[in-house]
């Protein structure tokens, strides 16, 4: 029997384990592909806030970064490089969201480096642009260095039961605790409000003769030169979702639009492609993230149906699952969302702290109850 068992291994899953570990609970941990082998793998890791007016998302995702900066910096800097960020406008319209953003931020900004600045192309010099330090991640190295100490199960779970004031799992596990980090990937729970948005994902590694200090994010993101190698990313393909597509991703494409997409950026002169990293990430349809406990849908609407469909629900009022949480939802930001909203989990799974209702998955069953009338 353990404490806790989380079913997902990507950087959600495992931001989760650790933080769990660390309170000396034992912690099992399953994923059908391997650690950080889907979404997470193939991100480039990238940690930086969000440009943009103003917002929810806005807030949460920058109060993760200044909290994901400090994090992965004491607990895991063998896996985590700090580097001076520029975030180059793609276009009129986000030159002028950079302007306020610059106008109002409390983040520290910089100036870009003069070396990197030179390497631009004139396009991408005439743009609006923010600097600022920040970082990146080795993906598959970090997950892995969050897991120390818990059990891994390579296996997919095709059944979770609760019995007896546990979960079983797969017919043979046993957990007081369970949390699903799944992405946007088959669902184990068929609750209608629960829907994920897949948006698929691709990275490539390359070998140049560029010589990059920074990272660079515009059409796609560019990272530092580190080993030799440059990364280059995007969550940028939203038609394609491996379980639902019958044809394969077309890799070489993908490739030809990364390297076009960099290109308006930054000249990339002998490009040797080292590897390619592909996986679909998860977001919301409301693109806040999704954390904590999940509502029993048949059974709230038969109890509570008159506290559903007001104008502000009591979310309180709503019937759970026993000991069942979910962590999901954070689309390109995982990296940095997920040791934030990691530790807001835990803090309400040990410590009853209220989680905020806009990430709640409460919210969706909410929105989706009140379409039921």
């Amino acid at each position: 029997m353990y404490d806790i068992a989380i079913i997902g291994a990507g950087i959600n899953g495992c931001s989760t384990a650790y933080e769990f570990l660390k309170e000396n609970k034992s912690v099992l941990i399953f994923d059908k592909s391997g650690v950080a082998s889907g979404g997470s793998g193939a991100a480039g890791a990238f940690i930086s806030p969000k440009f943009s007016k103003a917002g929810d998302l806005k807030e949460i995702i920058n109060d993760a970064f200044v909290y994901s900066m400090n994090y992965y910096e004491q607990n895991f800097s063998q896996a985590f490089t700090k580097a001076q960020l520029l975030h180059i406008a793609k276009d009129e319209k986000e030159d002028a969201i950079l302007r306020v953003f610059k106008e109002n931020t409390q983040l520290s900004l910089q100036k870009p480096k003069h070396e990197v600045f030179e390497k631009l192309t004139k396009e991408a010099k005439a743009r609006e642009s923010i600097s600022l330090e920040a970082g990146l991640v080795d993906a598959q190295k970090m997950c892995q260095l969050m897991i120390e100490g818990a059990k891994f199960m390579h296996q997919e779970v095709e059944s979770i039961v609760w019995e007896d004031d546990y979960w079983l799992i797969n017919d043979s596990y046993g957990a007081k605790e369970l949390v699903l980090a799944t992405g946007a990937y088959k669902k184990l729970l068929q609750e209608p409000y629960i829907e994920l948005r897949g948006v698929w994902g691709h990275r490539i590694d390359i070998k140049t003769d560029l010589q990059n200090p920074n990272s660079i994010h515009q059409f796609v993101s560019i990272s530092p030169t580190l080993n030799g190698k440059v990364a280059i990313g995007a969550t940028h393909n939203v038609h394609y979702h491996p379980q639902i597509n019958k044809e394969a991703y077309d890799i070489k494409a993908g490739r030809r639009e990364l390297l076009e997409k960099a290109s308006r950026t930054l000249a990339i002169d002998d490009v040797e492609i080292v590897k390619d990293y592909t996986g679909l990430r998860s977001g919301s349809f409301d693109y806040m993230p999704l954390v904590g406990p999940l509502v029993l849908s048949k059974e709230t609407l038969q109890c509570c149906e008159k506290k559903i469909r007001v104008k502000k629900p009591d979310y309180d009022s709503f019937l759970y699952y026993p000991h069942l949480s979910m962590i999901n939802g954070s689309g390109g930001y995982g990296f940095v969302l997920a040791p934030y909203l990691a530790r807001i989990l835990k803090e309400h799974i040990t410590g009853a702290r209220k989680i905020p209702l806009t990430i709640t998955p409460a919210r969706f069953f909410a929105r989706w109850a009140k379409k039921l009338s």
